[in-house]
């Protein structure tokens, strides 16, 4: 049976790790070595596609965080959870729901969702 809330966390983990080789040693654990990642700004393909859209993210938005925003749900080899981004200790700024496909227990392809961006 699949842990759920472990492969969620584990996503949660690696787009919050700002060391590269740690990180590497996370997608490895959370991901297949073809994963697949889509989402309206942007996709990545494979560990190193990954990688390269968190250090993005992480430029980008210094110092936010990624957190689950309640428990993941999911049946057969599906995956639905919501995170939140933002500074630690106030309201998140960004949210999001990923869906994912899974294989072996880790996640072979993830569609982003944003349900909430700021005014641009």
């Amino acid at each position: 049976m699949t842990d759920l809330n472990k492969i969620a966390e584990g996503y949660i983990t690696a787009w919050n790790e700002s060391d590269a080789s740690r990180r590497a040693e996370l997608l490895t654990a959370t991901f297949t070595e073809d994963v697949s990642y889509r989402d309206p700004l942007m996709q990545g393909d494979g560990h190193e596609g990954v990688a390269a859209l968190i250090d993005a993210v992480q430029q980008r938005l210094a110092g936010f965080r990624f957190s689950l925003k309640g428990a993941p749900d999911g049946f057969a080899d599906k995956i639905r959870f919501s995170w939140n981004l933002g500074p630690e200790g106030v309201p998140s700024v960004i949210e999001g729901t990923d869906i994912g496909i899974i294989e072996n227990g880790r996640l072979k392809s993830v569609t982003g969702f944003l349900d909430k961006i700021p005014a641009q």
